[in-house]
């Protein structure tokens, strides 16, 4: 029986898929076992002092898969995982794999507000969390979101995770093998950015997402010589598998954790284990040139520096070009969805420099509409909708929201605006969706007006985004007051860390008004609002 709430691939469409390849109707437990047979005795994962063959992968993760069973989790049980880069999420993820229960792709970064909602849409039975991140303490707020959702049985701190992982299983081997998985079910949740409040979960299957690591590691020419470092929270879909760790391990490459994005703790693990490739955004790429150290190391063995999450500015890949001449930055456009657009190695250097490149499959389908679901001509800008083998074909149990996200036929509406370079690749021009994209981590306006209009002082509000050198764009709360009342910004500030959000969707500036400039709709008009916020 598939997992309700999933909507799948028509079945002509995964004909299609199969016949030409692209879905091997394998699990991903079945994909790695294989990997990890053929490579078994090559280092895959180094984290601190800490290595880990690819044998020690399987034979731990086995064992760790073994005691989640002991301990009562289920095929298709949701687990939500808030661990930072450490060596146990990888060992984690593996293990679900094999007893087919399904991550939800949250970070070390989300509080109460996220977990309770992701366990409430995913009636999730395990939550798997570090006792502390930073000044924040992970169990009491666990405790509530238990206390608030009766699927919540299990509570897994890190120490318990350690001990499960290290614990001899008492059960048998074969009771992994005895685990059916179908291919088409999820086997992860990943997080949409989507504009309207918290996010949403977004199924991607085994055939999808093995197909999308195999296709994109030799788009980004990984090899099993590769050596990646990621210092990107490692559940987002661009480090866990574009190509990500599961691209890195189908080609026998290794992969380097890095707990922090401290530019020279980041430049020491490069020298140390000879880097090839290194994921970025933007904002930490401009950190990483800007630093004085970056002088100080050997970066010669860097090949690929693989940036996505936001448009990124030529002068900064041609300043990373000078500063570290071995490297080319290879932009990309992705998303938790799906589709994924890569420049290729060998595209001229004018269209590295300008575009954000072209999709990786031959059966991905993009077509660029305007307001009226009308293609656009080549040139013109339109809202990126696209399906393929890789691309979901609904969100995770909202029917409602899926009618709205999707064409009749099927094409996801991305909200991203793109115009078609003569070169084939694409170029992005924005965006419909109301959202602020701080440093690649999508923030919708909506979740966090909906939070301060309910601060006593508040009339109204829009927060909009603000141009930033460094993040892209950060977020201003413009405010209209009530007749008489007073608001200052670290008030706003420490009223919304009540509300127990992620951090990152703070916002970083505020601006009163009198009133909202309007549209000639009658709307508030954002765009004029972000440009006043800008000259401000």
């Amino acid at each position: 029986m598939p997992l309700p709430g999933v909507v799948p691939f028509p079945p002509e469409f995964a004909r299609g898929y199969r016949a030409k390849g692209y879905w091997q109707d394998k699990s991903l437990a079945q994909e790695f076992a294989a990997v990890f047979r053929q490579y078994a005795g090559r280092v895959a994962l180094i984290e601190g002092e800490r290595q880990f063959t690819y044998a020690d992968i399987d034979r731990i993760s086995d064992n760790l898969a073994l005691n989640l069973l002991e301990l009562g989790l289920k095929p298709l049980d949701r687990v939500v995982p808030t661990l930072p880069n450490i060596a146990e999420f990888v060992l984690l993820y593996f293990a679900l794999q094999k007893i087919s229960a399904i991550p939800i792709a949250a970070l070390a970064t989300h509080r109460f507000a996220e977990i309770n909602q992701f366990v409430q849409l995913s009636g999730a039975s395990t939550c798997v969390y570090p006792e502390r991140q930073g000044d924040f303490e992970f169990e009491p707020m666990i405790r509530r979101v238990q206390a608030e959702n009766a699927s919540l049985k299990f509570c897994i701190s890190l120490p318990m995770l350690k001990d499960l992982i290290d614990r001899p299983a008492k059960l048998p081997r074969a009771r992994l093998a005895e685990i059916s998985i179908d291919p088409t079910d999820p086997c992860i949740f990943q997080l949409s950015g989507g504009p309207t409040g918290m996010p949403k979960l977004i199924p991607r299957t085994h055939n999808d997402y093995a197909y999308n690591s195999k296709t994109a590691a030799p788009v980004c020419g990984v090899t099993g010589d590769s050596v990646l470092l990621l210092a990107l929270p490692i559940a987002h879909n661009l480090p866990l598998a574009c190509p990500g760790i599961q691209g890195y391990f189908f080609q026998g490459g290794k992969v380097v954790l890095s707990p922090t994005t401290r530019p020279e703790e980041m430049f020491k693990l490069i020298e140390r284990h000879k880097v090839t490739h290194i994921k970025v955004v933007p904002a930490l790429l401009i950190r990483l040139i800007n630093d004085p150290a970056v002088s100080k190391y050997d970066l010669s063995s860097v090949r690929i520096i693989q940036s996505g999450g936001q448009r990124m500015q030529p002068e900064v890949r041609l300043r990373t070009h000078q500063l570290i001449p071995s490297s080319f930055v290879q932009e990309n456009f992705g998303m938790s969805e799906g589709m994924l657009f890569f420049v290729r190695l060998d595209d001229p250097q004018e269209v590295k420099l300008e575009t954000c490149g072209r999709p990786i499959c031959p059966d991905d389908e993009v077509l660029l509409l305007d307001d009226d679901d009308r293609p656009v001509a080549d040139g013109e800008v339109g809202e990126l909708t696209c399906r393929g083998p890789y691309t979901l074909r609904g969100y995770y149990g909202v029917p409602e929201y899926n009618k709205k996200q999707f064409t009749r036929d099927g094409f996801y509406r991305s909200g991203d605006l793109m115009r078609k370079h003569p070169s084939g690749n694409y170029i992005v021009e924005g965006r419909k969706k109301d959202l602020i994209n701080r440093g690649g981590e999508k923030i919708s306006a909506e979740e966090i007006e909906n939070l301060i209009l309910s601060h006593p002082a508040v009339q109204n509000v829009a927060c909009v985004p603000v141009p930033d050198p460094n993040l892209g764009e950060k977020m201003c709360a413009c405010l209209v007051l009530k007749p008489g009342a007073k608001l200052e910004f670290p008030e706003l500030v420490d009223f919304l860390k009540g509300k127990e959000i992620a951090k990152f969707k703070l916002p970083e500036r505020m601006m009163v008004v009198d009133d909202f400039p309007v549209s000639t709709f009658g709307k508030v008009s954002k765009k004029a609002l972000s440009e006043l916020a800008a000259r401000e």
